[in-house]
């Protein structure tokens, strides 16, 4: 299991489109991915947990990733959440 801190740099922070498509993203891997944030940690894999969130820009989040492929997972949601556009 591995986990990284990552701040959220899309502007609108993590609304349902942004939302949509970081399950998206979580989903291609088969480990098993978390998001936490403060007390919370929630499935990355559910769009329903994830909105729960309300993740805003400028936001951390630790993501977790348990299994064969976790650090491509964590290096494809860090680069999503990093992206500035």
């Amino acid at each position: 299991m591995i986990s990284k801190s990552i701040t959220i740099s899309i502007p609108s922070g993590l609304e349902a489109r942004p939302v949509a498509v970081l399950v998206q993203v979580a989903s291609r891997f088969d480990s098993r991915i978390f998001i936490e944030s403060g007390d919370r940690t929630v499935n990355a894999k559910s769009i329903m947990g994830m909105m729960t969130l309300g993740l805003a820009a400028g936001e951390k989040v630790t993501v977790n990733a348990d299994g064969e492929d976790e650090e491509n997972a964590i290096a494809e949601i860090e680069k999503y959440l990093s992206a500035e556009s």
